[in-house]
């Protein structure tokens, strides 16, 4: 279990980030405060701490790629703050975000959309290595062996393309990738979704061999619980935009107190033969365009108080041993 007077690496306050999206084709390329805003994430507060693995749940469409993308800047944020090491870098300019992409990378959940074809694996690592500085071909050299024997492929594949490689070493390509530019957190978004379950297995031992060897710390991103449950210290579970529940893996698989969780969790197949209850959420998750009002769950949530749920958005409560819960229920 993560203790919770560790350090912190990354923080988010009140992060937002809004997409704009005209109304027609024929609408003005510069956009308007009444054109169509999507939501995409709106007020995240989230701490991750030094050396851990935070999992990052949720339906497809809730937000976890913007979110994740959000804090290593690949997309500006529309609000909000972002910390790294203290530091606030949600407003650098482009000089210091160079540096601060050195240290926070990403994996990418399509590794081969992610790869230029038209490289070959020596040029696509030697991308990152220019940037870090390391100009010397005999020094460039050496390092794209030793990446690439770390990630468990050979100096063989130096010069192959993309296209030459299964799905799982082109992954291990997109490691070593985020790898070259040393960094000390790394956003891992959706790594394994795309791979078979026995490389999923092979990914995911890798991912975890190289955190306790370059002491990295990972945003883990995935809609699969299974997986989620077995690389993480704690899990945020994130619904339309915003985190809903936050606790130390094993908690909050034994004890899960938001209504949403409780259903992710229920759907989840038993292999044992032991019957498990079903929660059965109807209707269709909103629009982000166009959110509920109150709980943006309430539209689904089989045990809705009324009122309450319609109208007050619910507030962030810690629930005790480091369970964070945003739910009426518990207020």
């Amino acid at each position: 279990m993560v203790s919770l007077d560790r350090e912190i690496l990354v923080e988010t306050k009140g992060l937002k980030k809004y997409f704009y999206k005209r109304q027609s084709f024929l609408a003005k390329s510069v956009f308007k405060q009444d054109d169509i805003v999507i939501r995409s994430v709106d007020g995240v507060d989230l701490q991750v701490y030094k050396g851990e693995t935070l999992g990052l749940v949720g339906e497809s469409g809730c937000g976890k790629t913007t979110l994740g993308r959000s804090i290593i800047r690949l997309y500006d944020p529309s609000d909000g703050e972002i910390y790294f090491e203290g530091e606030k870098v949600s407003s650098l300019e482009e000089k210091e975000l160079k540096e601060y992409r050195q240290k926070a990378q990403i994996i990418f959940q399509n590794p081969y959309a992610s790869l230029n074809p038209r490289l070959t694996v020596r040029q696509i690592l030697s991308v990152p290595l220019i940037s870090r500085g390391v100009k010397g071909y005999k020094e460039k050299e050496l390092e794209i062996l030793d990446l690439l024997v770390r990630v468990g492929l050979s100096e063989r594949h130096i010069d192959s393309y993309p296209h030459q490689f299964s799905g799982g070493q082109r992954q291990r390509i997109g490691i070593a990738r985020a790898l070259a530019m040393h960094p000390s957190f790394i956003v891992a978004d959706e790594p394994v979704s795309s791979l078979d379950v026995s490389i999923q297995a092979q990914i995911i031992d890798l991912l975890e061999g190289l955190q306790d060897e370059f002491k990295l710390t990972y945003l883990f991103i995935a809609h699969d619980l299974s997986v989620i449950y077995y690389i993480s210290d704690r899990i945020a579970v994130m619904y339309l935009g915003k985190v809903v529940e936050l606790a130390d893996s094993d908690e909050l698989f034994s004890n899960p107190r938001h209504p949403y969780t409780k259903a992710l969790l229920s759907a989840i197949p038993v292999v044992s033969g032991q019957k498990k209850e079903r929660i059965i959420l109807e209707g269709t998750v909103p629009s982000p365009i166009n959110p509920p009002r109150g709980c943006r769950f309430h539209t689904r949530c089989p045990v809705k108080m009324g009122r309450i749920c319609e109208t007050d958005e619910p507030i962030w409560l810690d629930a005790g041993g480091g369970h964070h819960v945003a739910c009426h229920l518990y207020a």
